[in-house]
């Protein structure tokens, strides 16, 4: 084999240049949704290469900017610098929707807490599912109450300062009457069963007969 021969070939495993190297891997890194360890770049680059060392170099690069090169465990990622990090958040408003049953339980513990879920299937006339129980507090609208001390002291539910601070109250004492809640798109013309009606619920309706027997099926 000639001189020139032998050149060639130990050329074909010299590791690219630094610079070529920190294209590589910031390459590797921008691609990757997750953190890539230096193992993994040095088994996709070209042989001979140090995908640490041309780590050292892009960091430094990278520093000041507005993303960086950040070490997650043994691994490596680019992420947005943490004082830009609130230029990435969306707020938005989702809109739930209460079903009918939904909506005559929370009025029942709100209007007659602290109440059972016995309690509220009585007033209801019907049971309760816990779908809608646990609809409720996931809202963080409804918490549990003290246990009654009654036989198998069933536990009690009352509302939550966050469902006060929704409908702008200062108390339970504050509770809205009909027209609020409806307005607020909380009820349809039928008020829910259980309902301690408030002045509103004393006007007459277009026949001249008071609401409140609205609550009669």
């Amino acid at each position: 084999m000639s001189e020139t021969e032998l050149d060639q070939e130990e050329s074909l495993f010299e590791a690219p240049p630094m610079g070529e190297q920190e294209r590589m891997v910031e390459a590797i890194l921008f691609a990757s949704a997750e953190p890539v360890s230096v193992a993994d770049m040095e088994a996709r680059m070209p042989h001979g290469s140090d995908p640490a060392e041309a780590l050292v170099h892009l960091r430094k690069r990278y520093e000041g900017r507005g993303v960086n090169l950040v070490r997650v465990g043994d691994a490596w990622a680019i992420r947005t610098a943490t004082d830009l990090g609130y230029l990435m958040q969306k707020e938005t408003v989702e809109t739930r929707k209460l079903s009918r049953a939904a909506i005559e339980t929370l009025a029942i513990i709100a209007y007659h807490q602290p109440v059972t879920r016995a309690e509220i299937e009585e007033i209801r006339g019907v049971s309760v599912s816990r779908g809608t129980i646990d609809q409720l507090i996931e809202m963080e609208w409804i918490r549990f109450g003290r246990r009654r001390m009654t036989p198998g002291r069933p536990v009690t539910f009352v509302v939550t300062p966050d469902f006060l601070d929704h409908f702008g109250l200062e108390s339970a004492r504050d509770l809205p009457g009909l027209k609020e809640l409806r307005s607020a798109g909380l009820l349809e013309s039928r008020p829910p069963p259980g309902m301690m009606p408030g002045p509103e619920l004393e006007e007459e309706d277009e026949t001249g007969e008071g609401q409140s027997e609205l609550f009669e099926d």
